[in-house]
């Protein structure tokens, strides 16, 4: 059996340099690994389905130890290998990573044996929705007290081949999807937040049992001490509390507070954020000093007050607030034309996602939806439409799913059809008279005609742009 567990970093490397390894799935996550275990001479294959690697071909000829396997049926010659580094999204019981591992190959991932090795404090945020922004605001509270802090996970940024750069003292924010959650073994961050769980990525888990008991393992392997930090107002996180076995800080945008019956955490009073740990309520920030618009934003700040409440000074919690502009694609201003303003939120990339990004608005706005198909239920866009929207585009392999829920609510705002982004912004714009919103929040996602959400975004931009 193959020993997987090493003292630190160095000695997991060296232990590579002695076996067959490959990496599966060569784009942002795992190119830069494959790069530096191949510089390390690790004796490395990395596969990919696509064929368009040239460039890291050239790159490859100084390395006699490291080769790429492209194609169809790359995982088809996926054989002999001691250990595999699986991209996330790519399910673990796949018939060919499932004869590997039968076969005595480790089975294991970038960000895991990240969090198995890194020295540093790791505070860690996943969720349906809120996590980009969250975790993006834990980074910048900590960066203005002064602290020098790594961010990285599925926003975009692989950190394994850098840590031997990060030290003791330094602070690491990480963005966790599910299907990375699902890797995890015997350790989990110090610091854990979910800010929220609704159906998601059906198309990946077997269910939504298990796309929740994913997300739980954020906390699971947590010490006592250790702190997870859960949202009072959603359903499945609070029902998360009792399975709970390290410090757990509750944060409610909702619910009044209690002396005697609220739990730890963070509460709205005079319209200002409040936390209330180990016996001790403290003013933080007033709503009013949040840049960024929408209730969904006051969540995303309670959660990060929380996650760096022991860290941070209410004067850096304030100077954030009254700055930070928010992340792209996130209910993003993108021009007005006409007196017609138009805003991208290409992460709307689930129903409850466009129904948050809807409500930061207080009137009724044209809206450009529909997507990829991720099997996820849409009911709940029905009385958002009705209570939010005056005119309907609709595209993408969901526009029939989106417009059943309209018809289920017996919506009376104009429905329009289009076929390519293009023709849904210029059919968008034609509805639109002075004093309107248009907003692109697809409530899906975007693979059936773009390869990310932010593509999606940079083209609508570039289209509004141009009209």
């Amino acid at each position: 059996m193959i020993k997987t567990d090493f003292s630190n970093y160095n000695e997991y490397i060296d232990f590579l340099v002695s076996k067959k390894v490959a990496v599966i799935g060569l784009g942002i996550g795992n190119i830069d690994l494959f790069k530096y275990l191949a510089q390390k001479g690790v004796n490395i294959t990395g596969f990919d389905k696509s064929d368009d690697f040239d460039m890291l071909k050239n790159d490859l000829l100084k390395y006699s130890n490291a080769s790429i396997i492209t194609g169809q049926d790359y995982l088809d010659k996926l054989i002999n290998f001691d250990i595999i580094f699986k991209t996330q999204s790519m399910r673990r019981d796949i018939p060919q990573l499932q004869n590997a591992v039968n076969n005595g190959a480790v089975l294991t991932s970038e960000m895991w044996e990240f969090v198995k090795y890194c020295k540093a404090k790791i505070i860690a945020v996943t969720g349906s929705s809120g996590k980009t922004t969250t975790t993006t605001l834990i980074g910048e509270f900590l960066k203005q007290q002064g602290y020098k802090v790594w961010v990285g996970g599925n926003i975009g940024t692989p950190l394994f081949h850098r840590l031997n750069d990060i030290n003791y003292n330094d602070y690491v924010v990480l963005e966790l999807a599910s299907c990375q959650l699902q890797m995890f073994g015997h350790k989990s961050p110090d610091i854990s937040v979910i800010t929220n769980i609704t159906p998601n990525h059906l198309d990946f888990h077997e269910d939504y049992d298990e796309y929740i008991y994913c997300k739980s393992i954020i906390y699971k392997y947590q010490k006592p001490n250790d702190i997870v930090i859960l949202n009072d107002d959603n359903d499945i996180t609070r029902s998360l509390r009792e399975t709970v076995h390290s410090k757990a800080y509750m944060f409610t945008r909702t619910s009044k507070y209690d002396k005697k019956e609220s739990k730890e955490g963070a509460y709205i009073s005079d319209d200002a954020i409040y936390v209330n740990v180990e016996g001790k309520i403290n003013k933080v920030l007033d709503i009013k000093d949040i840049k960024i618009p929408g209730k969904h934003n006051i969540e995303n700040y309670m959660a990060a007050i929380l996650a760096t409440y022991s860290l941070v000074n209410t004067d850096t919690i304030n100077h954030v607030a009254k700055n930070f502009s928010g992340v792209e694609h996130r209910v993003e201003y993108v021009r007005t034309i006409n007196g017609v303003r138009f805003y991208n939120d290409s992460i709307g990339t689930t129903p409850s996602r466009t129904v948050a990004s809807l409500q930061s608005f207080d009137q009724k706005v044209i809206l450009i939806a529909g997507g990829y198909d991720k099997h996820i239920p849409y009911d709940i866009i029905g009385p958002l439409i009705n209570e939010k929207v005056k005119g309907l585009v609709l595209m993408g392999q969901t526009k029939d799913k989106i417009k059943e829920a309209y018809n289920s609510y017996a919506c009376n705002a104009p429905l329009i059809e289009a076929d390519t982004l293009e023709e849904a912004v210029k059919k968008a714009f034609d509805m639109a008279r002075e004093g309107d919103i248009v907003i692109m929040s697809p409530a899906s996602a975007s693979f059936d005609m773009f390869k990310n959400f932010e593509v999606k975004g940079n083209l609508y931009k570039q289209i509004v742009n141009s009209l």
